[in-house]
């Protein structure tokens, strides 16, 4: 599926260039607030975003298998289903996003254009990036255990993702 070429701004062009929306492709991604806006960093904020990412509903097909919500960013793995290309998906996402978190806290614009993707293999790196995204809080000194991190999901459990981090 083609993708709008329409409101173009400086680099968005780039970033599409190469983007393939493959089904059953797992991709790690990153949504980055608008003007990079700790938006997030408000728990009320991280609440209602963070269950708007919960809802199944929101992804369709595709399935995300884990995430995490930084003050300023989103981390995702997401496996594109086959009824919407990545980023009819990601739109769809920011825009159901942005509106809860607009409803109650008049947020506007919550979300920088544009996303960032990258394809991965899975026998080598979906591990390797769920890893990656849940620890982000971590690595960041947002705390010293995630499990005081509460912005987060990943069905692999923490005994699972967490070794590589202590």
């Amino acid at each position: 599926m083609r993708e709008p070429r329409g409101m173009d701004r400086p680099g968005q062009r780039s970033l599409r260039l190469g983007r393939a929306s493959i089904p059953g492709q797992a991709y790690f991604l990153t949504s980055v607030c608008a003007e990079r806006r700790r938006c997030f960093a408000d728990p009320a904020v991280a609440e209602v975003a963070a269950r708007a990412f919960s809802a199944p509903r929101l992804w369709g097909d595709s399935a995300v298998p884990c995430w995490v919500l930084m003050p300023d960013h989103w981390h995702g793995l997401l496996v594109l289903g086959e009824a919407r290309s990545l980023f009819a998906v990601m739109q769809r996402a920011k825009a159901v996003v942005s509106l809860a978190v607009s409803r109650e806290f008049g947020l506007r614009p919550l979300w920088r254009t544009g996303f960032h993707d990258r394809a991965l293999r899975w026998d080598e790196q979906l591990r390797v990036a769920a890893r990656y995204v849940v620890a982000n809080p971590l690595r960041a000194g947002l705390v010293g255990d995630l499990r005081d991190y509460p912005w987060w999901h990943s069905e692999w459990g923490l005994e699972t993702l967490e070794d590589p981090f202590h």
